[in-house]
């Protein structure tokens, strides 16, 4: 499905500042997307505001803060949503399909297969699904972040060809626009590092749970697994169009690495690591530079109780986390010949394999720090109707 493309459409997006849904907008959206279905792409919708539509037909003031409170407004306002969705998706004669996950379900291989097995029956079908996050059974406070990191998730899943973030401020910039005016946009991220994050800051909005930082996060993860992805704008008829051709209005997280298989995606994003184990700096390069496997002369400490065949998390000296894998000791054997030589090891326990974590079933997190990542080059300048380019190089 190399024409597949997400778009995630956040809750403020979609309703009133006082909340409840904002039908103009939906009827808006749905003929971008629907623009994008008639070129001939495969669709998929990861939608926000079942909170947000529901609260208000509960009798709710303002957006509930109580867990039993949040998840009866979704009750009620998924099916105001999903209602919404498919009258405005039946005037451009387009069905639509509804999918509920939760973070389990991607724990779950056999679930998340059947889900992926569910989202390629109704591409094929040329239905596009909406997918949002169960919230009438989740129970991890702020869960996927305003489905930033859900909309990650399925565009790894279904391999796509882009990821389309779209929120309520042109991109990124280098500082925030609303305090200082002389912020530029970031056109174009090669690679999202501290900086990155730290510029991200932290959400604006009252509506949403979510922010740029849950955004950058989850081009995070996108990036790992190989599909790129544009956060910005969509406001005008077109909008959408131009920001799948690579001149939208916000900013562009481009990737050089491949899409990871099915295995590789639930090891890195969806496993439930048992233990923890800390490498040196050789082994760290052999892991994340030289694509080798962890051998237990590497190994400086050893944290949990696994057993072989658990996931576990490999951190650097630092505490930084820079990968998972699939462990062939159980955590006391580990911990008796942390360091040591292979012949050592082989002379005092009795293993499978000598290897710690073979190549094979392991998954690299890290990202190099790299001191020039931003390609500021140009930006689209909101002067004279978006149509002047302007150097800030």
């Amino acid at each position: 499905m190399q024409q597949t493309i997400v778009i995630k459409i956040g809750s403020s997006s979609l309703t009133s500042d006082e909340g409840g849904l904002n039908r103009e907008k939906i009827v808006f959206f749905a003929g971008e997307l629907a623009e994008l279905h008639r070129k001939g792409y495969s669709v998929l919708l990861v939608t926000s505001g079942a909170v947000a539509a529901g609260f208000r037909a509960m009798g709710f003031a303002s957006r509930p803060k109580i867990l039993h409170e949040k998840q009866a407004s979704a009750s009620v306002g998924q099916a105001l949503l999903m209602q919404a969705y498919h009258a405005a998706f039946a005037q451009h004669e387009i069905g639509v399909g509804q999918i509920l996950l939760t973070r389990s379900d991607f724990s779950n291989r056999k679930r998340i297969h059947n889900a992926q097995m569910t989202i390629e029956e109704l591409l094929r079908g040329r239905i596009i699904p909406i997918i949002n996050e169960n919230d009438t059974v989740a129970v991890d406070e702020l869960k996927f972040g305003d489905n930033d990191t859900l909309s990650a998730l399925v565009a790894n899943l279904v391999r796509a060809r882009q990821l389309l973030i779209l929120t309520d401020t042109d991109g990124l910039y280098t500082e925030d626009p609303r305090k200082n005016r002389d912020a530029k946009r970031i056109d174009r991220v090669l690679e999202i590092d501290e900086e990155i994050y730290r510029i991200a800051g932290d959400s604006g909005s009252s509506v949403g749970t979510g922010g740029f930082r849950s955004k950058i996060e989850a081009a995070r993860i996108a990036m790992r697994g190989g599909v790129p992805v544009f956060i910005g704008q969509v406001k005008e008829p077109g909008d959408l169009a131009i920001a799948v051709d690579g001149v939208g209005k916000g900013t562009y997280f481009d990737t050089s690495a491949h899409n990871l298989p099915m295995k590789k995606q639930w090891l890195g994003f969806h496993s439930q690591p048992q233990g923890r184990v800390a490498v040196d700096d050789g082994a760290q390069s052999a892991l994340v530079n030289g694509g080798k496997s962890l051998l237990p002369a590497g190994v400086r400490e050893v944290t949990g109780d696994f057993h072989p065949g658990d996931v576990i998390e490999v951190v650097n000296l630092t505490g930084h986390t820079i990968g998972r894998g699939v462990v062939n000791y159980a955590s006391w054997q580990l911990r008796a010949v942390a360091g040591m030589s292979t012949e050592e090891v082989q002379n005092r326990i009795e293993v499978l394999r000598i290897e710690v974590i073979h190549r094979d079933e392991w998954i690299t997190l890290a990202q190099p720090l790299k001191a020039h990542n931003i390609d500021n080059g140009y930006r689209r300048s909101t002067e004279n109707n978006g149509n002047k380019e302007e150097n800030i190089r």
